[in-house]
């Protein structure tokens, strides 16, 4: 049995179309409630995006690390020379005890 159009059933035609073509980025940027940076007389490329206004708050910073520099270099002098003790049963247990501190829950 052919398919036709049911005499019921308006057919769209032409007029339910609508013509594809570019978007205007001043109405996406409006729809997205961002100012219309052309209105303004600012270019295009001075868009401010959500990354480039981003500024990290100082009560996250976690400052400088707790690092003895002396220490460091006493054992890069150690290593260096041959005389830093390697000790395989130290350095097993504490691999251990970080992979259990790891396990931990806090």
């Amino acid at each position: 049995m052919p398919i036709e159009s049911s005499p019921n059933i308006p057919s769209p035609g032409v007029a339910g179309l609508r013509q594809v073509g570019t978007i205007d980025a001043r109405t996406v940027r409006l729809a997205a409630g961002a100012k219309d940076q052309a209105a303004v007389g600012s270019t295009p490329d001075a868009v401010a995006t959500p990354a480039a206004t981003f500024q990290p708050s100082q009560a996250l910073d976690p400052g400088q690390a707790p690092v003895d520099v002396e220490r460091v270099k006493v054992i890069r002098h150690a290593i260096e020379t041959g005389t830093y003790p390697v000790i395989p049963a130290k350095i097993a247990d504490a691999m251990i005890a970080a992979g259990l501190l790891l396990r931990t829950p806090a």
